[in-house]
């Protein structure tokens, strides 16, 4: 406790998604006080040409109010596909 979950494109480097799940886990135990062995961060690769269907209206566009960041550019960006 507690799991991030990052939902991104693909074409990112294997390099590039351990140095952001390290940066993640640095600023949780950090800023929460956690052990780094409590602190778990998934990738999970979605499709740009489904991003919206499968992530963008399930999870963002009927979840603002949840959010502690606003996606606002989010929004823009994917409601002009």
């Amino acid at each position: 406790m507690p799991h991030v979950i990052v939902k991104l494109w693909p074409g990112k480097s294997e390099q590039q998604k351990t140095r952001l799940a390290e940066a993640i886990t640095k600023d949780v135990t950090s800023i929460l006080h956690y052990g780094d062995e409590s602190v778990s961060v998934a990738m999970e690769e979605v499709e740009r040409e489904e991003w919206v269907e499968k992530v963008y209206k399930p999870e963002i566009k009927n979840n603002l109010d949840s959010f502690t960041r606003n996606p606002a550019t989010t929004k823009k960006t994917c409601e002009a596909h």
